[in-house]
């Protein structure tokens, strides 16, 4: 199996990239889109990559890192997610985000992506809430040891009346680490009156 690619985009479009490696050989690989737009033609990039090997065809899927990979290869685990849906999800935001969504419960963060309805959502939700929080492989990075302080911030904010989308957005552009959900609190609440 195809699990590295090393060299240089040669062209890229919508959701895929082609990669010409030193030996000559050129890879089409489908990547997601938020990922895609991070890239420019003549980048040269490693990718951690999954084959996909269907009856008629073999694609591959690139990533930039292992926790990207990782978040992939849950989603596949799901009923009804493809290759194809799993990558339309990490283009929602990084994988903290997203697991974070999804150890939180939270549908409507998932049903953003086209194809993604309400009721694969809840599939994804309860297939994946116990495999994020007991294996830790896609637990969110600003956490640290702190399990929950992001989502507690979070849902407190919700509480108060804020949006989800302005919550989100104020949270994750404010460290995390070692910080305390009042600590951190304080500071989303000072960047959101700040606006």
């Amino acid at each position: 199996m195809i699990s590295l690619i090393v060299g240089k985009i040669v062209s890229k479009e919508e959701n895929k990239i082609v990669v010409i490696t030193a030996g000559g050989i050129g890879y089409e690989i489908l990547v997601n889109i938020a990922t895609v737009s991070e890239w420019q033609v003549g980048t040269e990039v490693q990718l951690l990559t999954y084959l996909v090997v269907r009856e008629n065809a073999m694609e591959l899927c690139g990533f930039k890192d292992q926790a990207e990979r990782e978040l992939f290869l849950q989603f596949l685990t799901v009923t009804g997610i493809g290759p194809k849906s799993a990558l339309h999800l990490l283009s929602l935001g990084t994988v903290a985000e997203i697991s974070g969504a999804i150890s939180r419960s939270d549908v409507d963060y998932l049903i953003k992506v086209s194809g993604v309805g309400r009721k694969t959502a809840e599939r994804i939700v309860v297939e994946l809430k116990n495999k994020i929080n007991k294996q830790g492989t896609i637990r969110n990075e600003q956490l640290g040891n702190e399990d929950g302080v992001v989502g507690d911030v979070v849902e407190g904010l919700i509480s108060l009346g804020y949006t989800k989308e302005i919550v989100r957005e104020a949270v994750k552009k404010i460290d995390a680490t070692n910080k305390s959900a009042e600590e951190l609190m304080k500071l989303v609440l000072k960047s959101l009156s700040a606006k």
